[in-house]
């Protein structure tokens, strides 16, 4: 791999962009960091006060406000790594002014946990095809990891993906700390989906909490969703993967049980009554899983794999059905 300029673009405003601002700007290893949000007066709070006024506001930003910016072109065309992370529902309207010549070289990571709607295909997808980035130049980033742990530098560990693996491990160096570690891996379509799937699975993990299921319904929910991982990123890509890696069973762990989960937390309003409209303007942020549900079940017409909590939470958030009926429903067809 030739030498790569350690200039990142980080794209996006949200607590995961400022946990990843974050952790970048703590890494011992020499680089430059910009960092494109749409709100300029976010970007002039940051300037004056070093922190983000809406998301993580505790941290520090150590960014140069030079290399704060609301024009997307100037900061991707300084950069040489450009950081993907805004809400997938989003990501076309970001990118609607940037053409594949200006990303052209570009080395792309996706740290969005989404598929892009109208498209139905997840980020590395969607860039391959849209922007003509190659394969080898997209980097995945998963968990099992929290923003608000981030935040508190709680330990965490991130997997780093990439078909070409030397390029996933350099990357990788720039994100080690002392709360942070990584591990490497060439499936970027396996932890891309999974990173996915499992907000689909918090959603309906905060469901049957909100309707007043136990914890040892919700193990088996959760064992039973690690099965429909299995059964479709393996009818998507299907290559040597160990589903009980971090990249895929501890990310949906996390996501399935923490207190900072938005998507459990989106669930559980849902199974408490609330609307999805209401839930969303209550909780004033992205619950990727709800408009992961809707692209997955376009999908799956295609691949046809049995994934009947997939099957459930789309009834409940898009066809209307009783929360209560669907989870009885679907607590028969669980073992």
């Amino acid at each position: 791999m030739t030498h790569i300029h350690k200039k990142i673009a980080v794209v996006g405003g949200g607590s995961w962009a400022t946990a990843i601002i974050k952790i970048l700007s703590d890494n011992l290893i020499e680089k430059e960091i910009f960092w494109w949000m749409r709100n300029e007066e976010a970007i002039e709070h940051i300037r004056q006060y070093n922190h983000n006024p809406h998301y993580l506001s505790s941290v520090e930003i150590k960014v140069p406000d030079s290399n704060l910016s609301s024009n997307l072109k100037d900061i991707i065309a300084a950069c040489d790594f450009i950081l993907l992370n805004v809400p997938a529902a989003f990501l076309k309207d970001t990118l609607k002014d940037i053409s594949p010549e200006d990303l052209k070289g570009k080395k792309i990571i996706s740290a969005i946990k989404g598929i892009v709607p109208d498209e139905n295909m997840i980020i590395g997808e969607f860039m391959n095809q849209h922007y003509h980035i190659p394969f080898s130049d997209i980097i995945v980033i998963s968990g099992p990891c929290h923003a608000e742990e981030v935040a508190l530098e709680k330990l965490s560990y991130l997997t780093i993906a990439s078909q070409d693996t030397e390029l996933a491990s350099h990357f990788s160096s720039m994100l080690n700390t002392r709360y942070i570690k990584t591990n490497v891996s060439d499936d970027i379509f396996g932890t891309e989906y999974a990173a996915v799937l499992k907000n689909i699975y918090a959603v309906a993990s905060g469901i049957c909490r909100g309707i007043g299921y136990g914890d040892n319904f919700q193990a088996v929910l959760i064992s039973n969703a690690v099965r429909e991982i299995e059964s479709f990123v393996n009818a998507i890509h299907p290559i040597d993967r160990d589903i009980k890696e971090s990249a895929y069973l501890g990310d949906l762990l996390v996501t399935a049980y923490s207190q900072f989960s938005r998507n459990r937390t989106f669930g559980n309003m849902i199974g408490k009554g609330y609307t999805v409209t209401s839930a969303q303007l209550e909780m004033n942020m992205i619950a990727e899983g709800y408009y992961a549900v809707y692209c997955l079940h376009q999908i799956n017409k295609t691949y046809k794999v049995n994934m009947p909590i997939c099957r459930a939470v789309y009834a409940i958030l898009y066809e209307r059905h009783s929360p209560q009926i669907e989870m009885k429903l679907l607590s028969e067809q669980l073992t």
